[in-house]
C-alpha cells in the first residue's frame, strides 16, 4: 500500500509539474471569427512565430460574438495562460473582457482591431485610417475627381471599420468625389452580394465602390457582374482571393495588410513582455495598394 501511495503521489506531483510547465510556455490568441481568410492568415502567422520561440499557441474562435470572446477569455485565465492576444469582435464589447485578463494580471495585446477600454499592454495593425485614405485617393486617380463612389461598410463597433470610414471620408471631403451611398455589410461576402445589390438598383450612375474588406469586394463583384455594369473596385486587406481577384483584372485594387506579420509581431511583442523587456503601446504594420 505504501508503494502504491507513493506511486499516486509522484504521478500527481508529475501531473502538476507538467502542467505549470504548460502554462508556463503557453500564450493564446482569440481570433474573431476563423470564417474569414484574413484572420485565418493571421492565426498562421501567430502559430508559426510561436512555434519558433518554443511557445504553445492556444488558439480560440469568437465566432463574431462578443458573448463567446468573453467565455474564451475566461476560460483561458482558468487555464493559466500567461499572455493573451486578441483580435476583438467589437471595440468596445471587448473590454469586459479584457478586465477579467487584468484581474487576473494576464498581459493582453490587441491584433487589427482596437479594444475601447481596459488595459492592453500593445497594439499591432495597420494604420487603417491611411489605408482608407489610399483607398480615396486611388479611385480617384483612375476614376477621377468627379467620381461617383459607393462605401460598404465592416462590422459597426469595430475600430478597423470605423478608422477605414475616416480614412475613407477624409479623401471624399478633400476631393469633388459624390458619395452615393454607404452602407454595412459587415465584412462579409454574402452581404456584400446583397447590399451592392440593392444599392446599385438604387444607384444606376455609381462609377466606383471602396469595400472596406476583400471578403466585402468580392462579393460587390459578383453583383456589379450580374449588372453588366463597368464599376471600379477597391478592396482592404491584401487577401489571397483579394489579390487574385486583383491579377485577375476583375477587382481594381485591395490595399493589402500584411495579416500574417501582425499574427507574428503580437506574438513576439508576448514574448517579450513576458520576459520583463519594455514594448511599444503601438506597433504599425505597413500597408500597400496592390494593383494589377
Amino acid at each position: 500500500m505504501k508503494k502504491l501511495a507513493t506511486l499516486i503521489s509522484a504521478a500527481l506531483l508529475t501531473s502538476t509539474v507538467s502542467v505549470a510547465a504548460q502554462a508556463q510556455d503557453t500564450m493564446a490568441i482569440v481570433v474573431s471569427t476563423l470564417n474569414n481568410p484574413f484572420f485565418v492568415t493571421m492565426k498562421d502567422g501567430a502559430e508559426a512565430k510561436a512555434k519558433e520561440l518554443g511557445y504553445d499557441l492556444i488558439v480560440l474562435d469568437s465566432q463574431n460574438d462578443p458573448s463567446k470572446e468573453l467565455s474564451n477569455v475566461e476560460d483561458l485565465t482558468i487555464r493559466g495562460v500567461k499572455a493573451i492576444l486578441i483580435n476583438p469582435t467589437d471595440s468596445d464589447a471587448v473590454s469586459n473582457a479584457i478586465r477579467i485578463a487584468n484581474r487576473s494580471d494576464i498581459p493582453v495585446l490587441t491584433l487589427d482591431r482596437g479594444a475601447s477600454r481596459g488595459e492592453v499592454v500593445s497594439h499591432i495593425a495597420s494604420d487603417n485610417v491611411a489605408g482608407g485614405e489610399m483607398a480615396g485617393k486611388y479611385i480617384m486617380e483612375k476614376v477621377g475627381e468627379k467620381a461617383k463612389v459607393i462605401q460598404l461598410e465592416g462590422i459597426a463597433g469595430t475600430s478597423a471599420a470605423r478608422e477605414r470610414g475616416e480614412g475613407f471620408m477624409k479623401a471624399v471631403k478633400g476631393s469633388e468625389m459624390d458619395l452615393l451611398a454607404s452602407q454595412p455589410a459587415d465584412f462579409d461576402r454574402t452581404k456584400g452580394l446583397n447590399v451592392m445589390e440593392n444599392l446599385l438598383a438604387a444607384n444606376p450612375n455609381v462609377q466606383a465602390v471602396f469595400a472596406q474588406n476583400d471578403e466585402m469586394a468580392l462579393g460587390a463583384l459578383r453583383a456589379v457582374q450580374a449588372s453588366g455594369k463597368d464599376v471600379l473596385i477597391v478592396g482592404f486587406d491584401g487577401t489571397d482571393d483579394g489579390i487574385a481577384a486583383v491579377n485577375r483584372g476583375k477587382l481594381g485594387a485591395t490595399i493589402a495588410q500584411q495579416p500574417d506579420l501582425i499574427g507574428a509581431l503580437g506574438v513576439e511583442t508576448a514574448a517579450k513582455v513576458l520576459k520583463g523587456e519594455q514594448v511599444e503601446s503601438s506597433i504599425p504594420v505597413p500597408l500597400k495598394v496592390v494593383t494589377k
